[in-house]
């Protein structure tokens, strides 16, 4: 390990066993840094950007914009809501259970799980999808709740809109465009539900 990447590492390490007030401490005496990065004496160290579990670094990213933005309404912010859905999309991408069926125009994808949560993540997940998957590529997307979880079906124009659904699958689809960050923003600050 060369003498630079054992510096970051210490150097973060150093930093993350500080307490809060001392890291607020060492941001007011100057030593402002870019994301990633913190000083160690003169030298900058690069820190980890990652929060070390998917759903925890995106609330730390939702809720660091939230504090950061001077026009964000605290008596709207809502940010159970968004972990909410982020245990949703864990529920889907971990737990659910999918078997698709080409249909003429695409695919049916019948999506299931034994745990109620699970079952419940299907449908929040599904029905929102339903509306936001009709505005990528023209495709056309009908869905229905069912005793186990969703059906979802997608269908698209012509040849290679078909063949794009049924090779991407549910989880291709679902997890689609870049319509998620901007989603999640407006979740925590109590724009939209799920």
């Amino acid at each position: 390990m060369s003498r630079l990447t054992l510096a970051a590492v210490g150097a973060a390490l150093a930093l993350a066993a500080l307490p809060a007030a001392a890291q607020q401490h060492q941001h007011t005496l100057g030593m402002e840094h870019q994301p990633g990065m913190a000083m160690d004496g003169a030298k900058p160290a690069v820190l980890p950007r990652e929060g070390g579990q998917a759903a925890f670094a995106a609330v730390g990213e939702i809720s660091n914009l939230l504090q950061a933005d001077p026009g964000t309404d605290w008596s709207k912010v809502d940010v159970d809501t968004l972990r909410g859905h982020l245990i949703d999309m864990d529920n889907i991408m971990m737990k659910a259970r999918v078997v698709a069926t080409p249909v003429p125009g695409g695919a049916r994808f019948d999506v299931s799980g034994q745990d109620p949560a699970v079952r419940e993540s299907i449908q929040h997940i599904v029905a929102a999808h339903t509306v936001m998957g009709e505005t990528d590529e023209g495709r056309r997307v009908v869905s229905a709740p069912t005793a186990d979880g969703a059906t979802m079906t997608v269908t698209g124009r012509d040849e290679t809109a078909q063949t794009r659904i049924r090779a991407l699958g549910f989880f291709g689809l679902v997890t689609g465009g870049a319509h998620h960050q901007q989603h999640h923003l407006m979740m925590a600050k109590g724009e939209m539900r799920h």
